[in-house]
């Protein structure tokens, strides 16, 4: 009675490298994704020591103000006006230019489009300063003394317009810099519907925008505000091209079209730094803490949202 030899599995040699390669890049990704948490850590942790001392400073010590809030509310307010401004422009016309190079523009059109879109996002802020205080301030003056004229009664449009050099340029040059990021997410987010339910939707008959409508929108809404807060937390940081642009006056108003104008948090820190000496850079770095929890807040809800839609998904 013969028996036959049973085998006995052995393991590739390409299987162990393999694993080991899995474990490298593993190793490596936790690596990375720890060395980002903690150099968050880091800068935080740096704004808040040096920014406690800014609790006790006094009056000179604030630029004139009377106490730290004082002082901190009105940047605040011009940042975060600023950047509203800036998405309430950019936001529809980024879900727009995502959709013509996604779903509407022939191919080649689309890709010299998107090439387009990507480049801008490679422009330096000073440029856009440069283009914002040459080009576009004087090209708006004269929109801005029309809107005085003819809707001065409105508190937006009140005036006086006697410079260009406004919160809405600054907002209209911030939407053009936070345009690529919005673009650019929403676009990747738009290709991702399903193929299926575009086709189901043409197929009972609907028209393209109809399509979108009912397939598209559903399907990348959280996409679309997570793009959307990713842009408004670059617009929220910008720096120089705030700084070149704007006419600071240190006012709190509602008033879009005149000289008298908030500044923002990140543009009165470099526009002040270089001549800030003792509690002076302490207060300009509690500024900094500031805007850093509120960006930190945004990019936050903005992950957050996208998040949230992946898991419905």
């Amino acid at each position: 009675m013969s028996t036959t030899p049973t085998r006995t599995p052995t393991r590739t040699a390409s299987a162990q490298p393999s694993r080991r390669g899995d474990a490298v890049f593993a190793g490596l990704a936790r690596g990375a994704g720890l060395l980002i948490v903690l150099a968050l850590a880091g800068v935080a942790i740096f704004l808040i020591v040096e920014g406690a001392p800014a609790l006790g400073a006094n009056e000179e010590q604030l630029y004139g103000k009377e106490s730290l809030t004082l002082y901190v509310w009105p940047l605040l307010y011009g940042t975060l006006l600023a950047a509203l401004l800036a998405i309430l422009i950019a936001a529809p016309l980024a879900i727009g230019l995502a959709l013509v190079i996604s779903h509407y523009a022939p191919r080649r059109i689309a890709r010299t489009l998107g090439y387009l879109v990507d480049l801008l996002a490679a422009v330096p802020s000073v440029v856009f300063g440069l283009w914002g205080i040459q080009v576009l301030a004087p090209t708006l003056f004269p929109a801005y003394q029309w809107l005085a004229d003819h809707l001065g009664f409105l508190p937006f449009f009140e005036g006086p317009a006697t410079t260009g050099r406004t919160i809405f340029t600054a907002a209209v040059v911030l939407a053009v810099m936070a345009l690529p990021i919005i673009t650019a997410i929403c676009r990747e987010v738009f290709l991702q519907t399903p193929r299926t339910h575009e086709e189901a939707a043409l197929a009972l008959g609907a028209t393209r925008w109809e399509m979108v409508r009912m397939t598209v929108f559903p399907y990348a809404r959280s996409g679309i505000i997570s793009g959307i807060m990713l842009g408004l937390g670059r617009a929220l940081g910008e720096t120089m091209a705030v700084a070149m642009v704007l006419s600071v006056s240190g006012a709190v108003t509602v008033n879009l079209i005149s000289s008298q104008n908030p500044s923002t948090i990140a543009a009165n820190i470099a526009l002040n730094f270089g001549n800030a000496s003792g509690t002076k850079v302490n207060v300009l770095i509690f500024s900094g803490l500031v805007l850093f929890v509120v960006s930190f807040i945004v990019n936050f809800l903005g992950r957050w949202v996208a998040a949230r839609g992946q898991v419905k998904g």
